[in-house]
């Protein structure tokens, strides 16, 4: 096949005019001579070809994928932080696939002669020996784990995955900024950043020939399989949680690799091997994809007071139990000033230069390298040698161009002599910049890209792409998106066709049918947690409507129902001052917390639907007026009512999402129990109360409205509501749904779906409960039925929850 051409429109593009990128700066869309870079005419042409109105479709078009999909950042402030919309920029960053060669090459030796490094580091020590690394930048640097020294890591290398911050100097050179080897994050997102950008250009993207990224993921996927030492054993990713900044991209990633997501409270340590927590007892874990900082990993050994750690992690590194992916203790390579000694240990250890230099840095602590930089004030970024930050992000004491950031200090000068060995000197970089559409018009904006590294049986593997950060303003200081910066793809562009390498099954693919894999038991707790806040949600709504309801119909009568009515809503922790009491709220977001822990395991759409109904109900609430207790006209309790309904509504298309389309894998058994649960618990609670003989009139009605029989109750019984039928309908009837009954058959079917653990008695004690209470139910008849029955049922179902708990999540 030929090379890929658009029809050609000339060479006036006016989508560019007025584009001017500052001067002496390397710009990615124009050459040094103002002409337009080859790479980058298709997809100008293309624009070109579209109406602004029919732009701004497409640039919609991205962003509402990328909020149906969930993806956000977490902003942070004094305050505390909050979830943001992610900020794509639509233009992409536009690499000609020879460049980008000549660029993996030199991510390729970098990322080996970290490994040379940090081996050495942890191992011989020959570099400090030889003084070709200060001692003090290692034994100083928090990142250095004394306990790791002399492990040898299980797979034989210590660096997997690596990320790399480059950008474009003004000589149109490429240069590092900084060696990202902690636990690199970003790849998650920048898939993300490729499926909207190419939701904006599907027709371009389709047909140009443009690296595509599934390649890169499938060889990294078979190279974290191959890595197991133990067939049983899991493959992993060890996350901090859903507070992190990074928790979307740790589960994305999850989901996408088809791998476990895990936290250190599923894991544990037992006799030097690392475990996971699943339902069915403790599970080998043979590769960790660490997404972790290493201080963190274990108590034991490390931080004291982690709260993230798994106790006995560094044993089992030690033991060569596990392959962690980076070993931990890899981010001392991170610290700033390891920059100015790579060039001459690349050269000692290999016998070349570096393919792709890193930004010229100088240690303050050697006296000729500090008077360098004193000299060379006005172009020097100067600070902290520890730090893993870029050059140019704001830190308290930082130089740039002569002149401290924050304010006053001591002369420079006095400064360097007194701290310089915990100071590095790095040259004032000029970042090149790239187009970015603001307010219709292609402006020029600073750049830098992160690439990313994968080991695999042929060595490293550089995704052929990448994640862009692109600065708010002309300030290259501004490129985090904590500082209004934003992101955007990277495509690297082929002359020729590309592999179209996707990790979803083809026809030529061997058909196998994979069971699905074991499920952390944290997994499980929250998911018939998720279950259970998602049942008391629907019953808060629908006793909370009738209440309102039934104040409109008695005007200011404090009839005996509603006073009833009302001790019984307040004893479920729901105020009645407000028509959406910030009691419903928190079920809705403890709802969303639990799905939020599973987002692996948890369908896009079921997400979003979770979140809208959390949204909606705050902005309901937030539109909410006081209800007066003794207004007469009912106005409130109307608009009351049509709120409440209006979320029973999105409720119930939830539950239909997720009920209808989740796999029935054991994670949907335990939504289902606990929504089994939670509804025959509520059920007795309201039974007790409303079916007595003594119950106020009106009970039975509110009874069979709250329990969402009303229609079922019209056609099954000839006679009005009675005790016998109320208690017939929403306790014993095996065939409603909403009975007691078809709530603990659902149990004992789902609970019997289950896998047993090995060695684990015929019968749980779970099973042996809910056996005994489905046989007291089927025995019984409305007639016999008290309230003292009811109570102690519901006494009976929180055994069976505590009894739940034991065997499956403790």
């Amino acid at each position: 096949m030929g090379k890929w051409r658009p029809e050609s429109r000339g060479t006036d593009i006016g989508l560019i005019e007025g584009y001017a990128p500052p001067d002496g700066v390397a710009d990615e869309l124009l050459k040094p001579d103002g002409t337009l870079r080859p790479v980058w005419r298709p997809l100008l042409e293309h624009l070109s070809q579209l109406p602004p109105e029919a732009l701004a479709q497409r640039f919609a078009r991205g962003d509402q994928y990328l909020a149906d999909a969930g993806v956000y950042y977490r902003q942070y402030s004094d305050s505390g932080s909050t979830e943001r919309a992610w900020p794509l920029s639509h233009i992409p960053v536009m690499i000609g696939e020879d460049e980008w060669t000549h660029l993996a090459e030199g991510i390729a030796q970098r990322a080996d002669l970290l490994e040379r490094v940090i081996a050495d580091l942890y191992g011989e020590g020959r570099l400090v020996q030889t003084g070709a690394i200060p001692a003090g930048l290692v034994a100083q640097n928090p990142e250095w784990l004394r306990p790791i020294a002399g492990v040898k890591p299980q797979s034989g290398h210590f660096l997997h995955f690596l990320a790399f911050e480059i950008g474009r100097s003004p000589d149109g050179s490429w240069f590092v900024l900084g060696d990202r080897t902690q636990a690199p994050s970003g790849s998650g997102f920048s898939l993300e950043n490729r499926m909207a950008t190419a939701r904006v250009f599907p027709d371009f993207y389709a047909r140009a020939h443009i690296e595509r990224l599934a390649g890169f993921f499938q060889s990294f996927r078979s190279a974290l399989y191959d890595q197991r030492h133990d067939a049983d054993g899991r493959v992993a990713i060890l996350t901090p949680g859903q507070n992190t900044d990074t928790y979307f991209e740790h589960a994305y990633i999850a989901r996408y690799l088809g791998i476990m997501l895990l936290e250190c409270e599923d894991l544990k340590v037992v006799d030097g091997k690392l475990m996971v927590r699943t339902i069915n007892g403790l599970e080998p874990v043979s590769v960790l994809w660490r997404r972790l900082d290493s201080r963190f990993a274990d108590p034991l050994e490390l931080d004291e007071d982690s709260a993230l750690g798994t106790p006995g992690m560094v044993s089992a590194l030690r033991g060569q139990t596990v392959t962690m992916l980076n070993c931990l203790g890899s981010g001392v390579l991170e610290a700033r000033a390891f920059m100015a000694f790579l060039p001459r240990i690349c050269r000692e250890l290999t016998g070349q230069e570096l393919k792709l230099p890193n930004i010229a840095t100088w240690w303050c602590g050697q006296a000729s390298e500090r008077q360098y930089v004193h000299q060379n004030l006005q172009r020097m970024m100067i600070g902290p040698a520890l730090s893993t930050k870029l050059p140019f992000d704001i830190e308290a004491a930082t130089v740039f161009g002569g002149k401290f950031r924050n304010a006053a200090h001591q002369p420079i000068g006095n400064w360097l002599e007194r701290e310089g060995a915990s100071l590095v000197g790095q040259e004032a970089v000029t970042l090149s910049t790239t187009p970015a559409m603001i307010d219709g018009a292609l402006v020029p904006r600073p750049v830098i890209v992160r690439v990313f590294a994968a080991r695999t049986p042929d060595g490293w593997t550089v995704m052929p792409g990448g994640y862009a950060r692109i600065g708010r303003t002309e300030d290259p200081t501004a490129l985090a998106m904590q500082d209004g910066g934003s992101v955007a793809d990277v495509w690297v562009v082929s002359d020729t066709p590309v592999d179209r390498t996707s990790l979803a099954q083809t026809d030529k693919t061997p058909f196998v049918r994979r069971l699905p894999g074991r499920l952390p038991a944290r997994a499980a707790d929250n998911l018939f947690w998720l279950g259970r806040y998602v049942e008391r949600a629907d019953f808060a709504l629908r006793l909370l409507r009738a209440y309102h309801l039934r104040r409109t119909e008695a005007g200011p009568v404090a009839t005996p129902l509603l006073t009833k009515l009302e001790s019984f809503i307040l004893g479920h922790g729901h105020p009645l001052d407000s028509e959406i009491p910030d009691s419903l709220i928190d079920l809705f977001e403890q709802a969303r917390n639990c799905a939020t822990k599973v987002r692996d395991r948890f369908s896009t759409d079921g997400w979003t639907a979770l979140d809208a109904l959390a949204e909606s109900a705050r902005a309901l609430a937030q539109d909410d007026g006081d209800v007066a207790l003794d207004d007469d006209d009912g106005a409130d309790e109307v608009d009351a009512s049509r709120k409440l309904s209006q979320l029973l509504r999105q409720l119930a298309g939830f539950t239909g999402l997720v009920y209808d389309n989740m796999f029935r894998f054991a994670g949907w058994h335990f939504l289902t129990m606990g929504r089994a649960l939670e509804r025959a618990g509520l059920l007795t609670t309201m039974l007790a109360e409303f079916s007595n003989p003594d119950a106020p009139p009106g009970s039975y009605d509110l009874a069979i409205e709250v329990g969402d029989s009303v229609m079922t109750h019209r056609r099954r019984y000839s006679v009005d509501v009675t005790r016998n039928t109320v208690v017939d309908l929403l306790a014993l009837d095996t065939d409603n749904p909403r009975s007691v009954m078809f709530q603990i058959s659902q149990l004992n079917e789902q609970q019997a779906q289950i896998p047993r653990r090995a060695g684990a008695p015929a019968m749980t004690e779970a099973a042996r409960r809910i056996l005994k209470l489905e046989t007291r139910l089927a025995v019984a008849t409305p007639e016999a039925m008290s309230a003292e029955d009811f109570r102690a049922m519901r006494e009976d179902m929180r055994g069976i929850s505590d009894a739940i708990s034991q065997i499956y999540f403790d």
